[in-house]
């Protein structure tokens, strides 16, 4: 059976499509059709062989990849890959976490996910995924809430991190920072390259960004932004002070 080498576990909203479009111009990977397999986090419930036929055809050579960016916060996930997938390298693009928050309520609203306004969405947050991790114990759950109305929970990265990092070796693991794939593109494609030991292809160009939003973050209250990076500092310092990542307002 073929299965992933590498695995593209997040963040939503902060490139991942972005990372799935860029990874499969190149000959020496393959991806399934479906950009989000899930195996991991919705799909556990079936069979080895029931992922492995998503990468059947792959070619000798090619190393088969995984991009599904609700692994980073399904809280089962990092045990369930590394029980499936122990030596898989792990790709994780880390945006700014108030931009993720306000980018995924956008993305939500035009999706029909969110019927709440944003700040009304955010306040919600806390009772909608109340008991939600007891309730995805058991393979093959879900949780309709923890998946999609998950906004200031999934960019607390100082909370997800750590649990991969319990379960695989540092040389396993790449972050970056979602805004470095976009603005320092060239570079961090080289970074992705090597990490996956892949020949180095040129980056092609033009890239564009991929599911982007409508703009709509452009309205929001500058005292909103504020509140959320209250929320939010913990996530901020730990960033800074684990990993040296920052973005300029912590």
């Amino acid at each position: 059976m073929r299965l992933p080498a590498f695995l593209g576990l997040g963040t939503q909203k902060g490139g991942t499509t972005t990372l799935h479009r860029l990874l499969a111009l190149h000959p020496q990977v393959f991806l399934p059709t479906c950009k989000e397999v899930h195996y991991f986090s919705l799909h556990d419930q079936q069979p080895l062989s029931w992922y492995a036929e998503h990468y059947s055809a792959a070619q000798p050579g090619q190393r088969c990849g995984d991009i599904t960016p609700y692994y980073l916060f399904h809280p089962r996930a990092p045990q369930r890959i590394q029980q499936g997938l122990p030596e898989a390298k792990l790709i994780v693009l880390l945006r700014d976490p108030v931009e993720r928050t306000l980018s995924q309520v956008f993305h939500a609203r035009r999706l029909g996910f969110e019927p709440l306004e944003l700040e009304a969405a955010l306040a919600a947050e806390a009772e909608r995924l109340a008991g939600s991790e007891e309730r995805l114990r058991e393979p093959g759950s879900s949780d309709y809430s923890h998946q999609k109305h998950s906004y200031l929970s999934r960019s607390r990265y100082e909370q997800q991190l750590p649990r991969y990092e319990a379960l695989f070796p540092e040389q396993q693991l790449l972050m970056l920072r979602s805004e470095d794939l976009f603005s320092a593109t060239e570079r961090s494609w080289e970074q992705i390259q090597a990490f996956l030991e892949l020949d180095p292809l040129p980056l092609p160009a033009p890239l564009e960004r991929a599911n982007a939003g409508k703009g709509e973050a452009q309205t929001v209250p500058d005292e909103v932004r504020a509140q959320l990076r209250q929320a939010l500092a913990d996530t901020a310092a730990a960033m800074q002070q684990r990993y040296g990542i920052s973005w300029g307002w912590s």
